[in-house]
């Protein structure tokens, strides 16, 4: 099993204004959110290379091929804008392979891909994560809105397990809370694992000779609070999951 994994965004850029009176300055941070996933999986043996938001235009393989070097592929708070426009095709006008078509030939062929969710993710905040009715929506266990799909929770929510005996959700227990999740629609060839209230909030799929996931949630905060990263079972689940998609 190759248990190396590619997990794309789940990196952001603040760009501040400080207003102090008759004066106002700026300043700029840089900040991810992929240590509490990534340290998770390296426990439990998986190679994890992370691509951050603002390298993903230019940086995402840009072929099955070179996807085919991973396990399996995460989309986690990055919209399908990023992989649609690098810099030769934006900046420069010229013809380069749709990534989101790449994805599916990928996943056809034996790859496994997963979305997990966020802002960005999904349709995402005020739709503009644009993934409805594109490449990666086909493959998918869910099907993708095209409007504004967050489900913000701030008195929390437990996901329901649906499914005890996938080898994902097995001897789990109870799950803690989240405080949001994006809002999806089970497909007919999509297998739920787990709901929030009646939403996908975990699903899988097998696809062609592969197979794709999604979690409906961050892996991190804000929607995935302390309890979520600080669960006993917050690393066993998520080697489960890439494992499953790795072909486990």
């Amino acid at each position: 099993m190759n248990k190396r994994v590619l997990i794309a965004g789940e990196s952001w850029v603040k760009h501040i204004s400080h207003i102090k009176g008759f004066d106002i300055f700026t300043s700029c941070e840089y900040e991810t959110g992929v240590g509490w996933l990534r340290d998770a999986l390296a426990k439990n043996g998986f190679e994890v290379v992370h691509l951050p938001g603002h390298e993903v235009a230019d940086g995402f393989p840009f072929t099955a091929k070179e996807l085919a070097a991973y396990g399996a592929v995460a989309l986690s708070d990055i919209g399908a804008n990023s992989l649609l426009l690098s810099g030769d095709t934006f900046n420069r006008g010229r013809i380069t392979p749709n990534r989101l078509e790449v994805i599916r030939e990928y996943v056809e062929q034996g790859g496994g891909f997963a979305m997990i969710g966020g802002y960005l993710s999904f349709a995402g905040i005020d739709g503009k994560a644009r993934y409805s009715d594109t490449a990666v929506d086909e493959i998918l266990p869910v099907k993708i809105q095209s409007a504004d799909d967050r489900v913000e929770k701030p008195e929390g929510i437990v996901p329901t397990v649906k499914d005890k005996n996938h080898a994902i959700m097995k001897r789990l227990g109870e799950w803690p809370h989240f405080l949001g999740y994006n809002r999806t629609v089970l497909r007919p060839e999509g297998r739920l694992l787990a709901a929030a209230g009646d939403d996908p909030f975990v699903a899988v799929r097998e696809v062609g000779k592969g197979r794709t996931a999604m979690f409906a949630s961050d892996a991190a905060p804000h929607w995935g609070p302390v309890e979520f990263l600080e669960w006993k079972n917050y690393p066993l689940f998520w080697s489960r999951f890439f494992g499953w998609l790795c072909g486990e």
